[in-house]
């Protein structure tokens, strides 16, 4: 797609066609303006594409394999290991990494900072992507998906933490999508939509903070059922939700970070000039906010150590992996941040985010796995299971790529041109002459 674009083409970003003046229809669209032939020709130049394909080669069949013969035919699960990957990477990992969506929406809805609008997108799609493929590792290791109604809706565990979160990762999923649709009512022209979705922002946002923060909270509260288990410097019985929550917030923004550097490295053709022109300065003061939640959560932890009075342990074996992960994931991203934020060195900051997202990848697999039975054994994950998560991690690029691609995420969806006008208002039911429409016209079609 780049080389189309640097001879000319112009990707569909708007309702009409410019040079014909007709509208786009939904194929059209979903083909980014070229023929299912070109469209195919410019996929198998995509070498991610090719990368891709092996990793569904191998991976979907086997995903059909743990369904068909259950979860110990894929992974060495016990009543010792009873969280694999599936778990202690696609749910633990997963959902802190997509908190951009509430703490960005918070920052520019309610906070009022409109300079941190055009990457609010962005954050909103990580949030979304990350949490509703944190429920598909989910269902891969319960099995059975077509189940899912019975705990959530027929036998309801009110006494159990995990009913919590299910519930608050199923709402907030909801509340989500319906943020994210204004993108996509923008895409498929359904104004009316888009403008129901703007007069309740404001209380998709409230409700986003509020189930966010309690089940980001309440995932580290699923580890209080196993608090022998859980080696005692990751684990605190009146400290562990706490951790959680505030490592989830510079998680949050680092991820944002993160995924924005890759968007600007690999489809900046897509982006639009406003969108790469306010990256850096939007990268800085999201390193900012990360570097406070940072320092926040170091202080946290080494509070967490001196209630339970777990010194003695840092003089383990155990206790210099500890020191390692709070060096390397939220030390050294904090030193990094505050010499590249006073340098505004946007390279180094994102350099910096790219570590702190590794940290909270060590801390959340050293809680649920690596310390998990820590005076017992290890257990090392089954090689099926290692397949299943790549190629389930492989299935999120390539549905954030694909929606990246055409909603506008990091580009601006144009009004319709003068001579369009007319037309759309009469299919609305807006009144409006023909180049000249009404304002209540103009209100549910532009961006802002």
């Amino acid at each position: 797609m780049r080389s189309l674009v640097k001879n000319g083409y112009q990707p569909v970003n708007s309702p009409v066609d410019e040079g014909s003046k007709k509208q786009w229809s939904f194929m059209e669209k979903l083909f980014l303006g070229l023929s299912p032939r070109e469209y195919l020709r410019q996929a198998l130049k995509n070498p991610l594409n090719w990368v891709l394909g092996a990793i569904f080669a191998v991976g979907v069949p086997l995903i059909f394999y743990r369904l068909i013969f259950g979860l110990g035919s894929v992974t060495h699960s016990s009543n010792d290991y009873p969280w694999g990957l599936f778990l202690g990477f696609g749910l633990f990992v997963m959902v802190p990494l997509s908190a951009s969506g509430f703490l960005l929406g918070t920052t520019v809805e309610l906070f009022g900072r409109k300079d941190f609008k055009p990457i609010e997108r962005l954050a909103l799609l990580n949030g979304l992507l990350g949490y509703l493929f944190a429920v598909v590792y989910l269902l891969v290791d319960l099995g059975q998906p077509w189940r899912l109604p019975y705990p959530m809706v027929v036998a309801w565990g009110t006494a159990a933490v995990l009913f919590l979160v299910g519930w608050h990762v199923a709402v907030y999923l909801t509340v989500q999508m319906m943020e994210v649709s204004e993108s996509f009512f923008e895409w498929v022209h359904w104004p009316m939509a888009k403008r129901f979705i703007k007069r309740i922002t404001i209380g998709l946002t409230i409700a986003g903070i509020i189930l966010s923060t309690l089940h980001q909270g309440a995932l580290g509260a699923l580890f209080t059922y196993a608090p022998t288990k859980v080696h005692p410097l990751w684990y605190s019985q009146e400290f562990l939700w706490i951790f959680f929550f505030a490592s989830s917030i510079f998680g949050g923004l680092c991820m944002v970070i993160a995924v924005s550097t890759v968007v600007k490295k690999t489809m900046a053709w897509r982006c639009s000039e406003e969108w790469l022109e306010k990256l850096d300065s939007q990268t800085i003061g999201l390193a900012k906010g990360a570097s406070m939640a940072l320092i926040t959560y170091f202080v946290i932890k080494l509070v967490g150590v001196a209630h339970d009075n777990e010194w003695g342990y840092l003089a383990t074996g155990w206790g210099q992996w500890f020191m390692l992960e709070l060096f390397a994931g939220v030390l050294l991203p904090l030193g990094v941040f505050t010499y590249a934020i006073r340098s505004e060195r946007v390279g180094m900051i994102r350099l910096g985010a790219f570590i702190a997202v590794a940290g909270i990848v060590l801390n959340r697999l050293n809680t649920a796995i690596i310390t998990f039975n820590w005076n017992l054994y290890q257990e090392i994950p089954h090689i099926f299971e290692v397949i299943i998560a790549v190629t389930l991690f492989g299935v999120y690029i390539a549905t954030y790529r694909f929606i990246l691609y055409r909603l506008p995420i990091v580009y601006a969806w144009k009004p319709l041109p003068a001579e369009a006008w007319e037309r759309a208002a009469e299919r609305e039911g807006v009144p409006g002459a023909l180049g000249q429409p009404s304002a209540a016209y103009k209100d549910v079609t532009l961006l802002d």
